[in-house]
């Protein structure tokens, strides 16, 4: 299982500003090793976020995202004391939920 993704949600006036940074090796699939053998493609295929259960933000990546990606994005009516939660699943199954409180 990967690591836990960073998570910080700090509201301002009547949005909030999530930034989520995930641990994750995101191989294209294209690189080769020392050998010369292809490294297999493993990459984050669906990220969701949602605020207090209700789903606010999905987006579909590909191979072509960095390894360790940032993600940054804003919500609006969010408050301080709201749960927000960040889930992603890659093109191998693995999936990872976490969350944090707006600040």
């Amino acid at each position: 299982m990967a690591d836990p993704m960073r998570i910080r949600a700090q509201a301002a006036g009547d949005k909030a500003t999530v930034r989520v940074l995930m641990s994750h090796e995101m191989e294209t699939g294209q690189r080769k090793d020392s050998s010369g053998k292809v490294i297999p493609a493993w990459f984050i295929q669906e990220v969701s976020a949602s605020l207090n259960g209700k789903v606010v933000m999905t987006a579909q990546w590909g191979p072509s995202v960095s390894k360790n990606p940032f993600l940054q994005f804003a919500i609006k009516g969010a408050k301080a004391g709201d749960k927000v939660s960040v889930s992603w699943v890659d093109n191998r199954g693995d999936k990872r939920t976490d969350e944090a409180t707006v600040s």
